[in-house]
């Protein structure tokens, strides 16, 4: 069941780093620090299953 859940949290961040890649350029003053949390949020999404999960199993 913890894998399910961590698939989802996965997925929910995967999609909000994308969601912050795409609002980044509408915010003149934040643009970069958005742009930048959007590619900690995918890193996040991707290092999770490839790196904690394997351990938790």
């Amino acid at each position: 069941m913890s894998t399910v859940i961590a698939i989802i949290v996965c997925f929910a961040l995967f999609l909000g780093g994308l969601l912050l890649f795409g609002i980044a350029p509408t915010l003149p003053d934040w643009q970069a620090a958005v742009f930048f949390a959007g590619i900690l949020c995918v890193a996040a999404s991707l290092a999770i299953p490839v790196h904690l999960l394997p351990k938790l199993e």
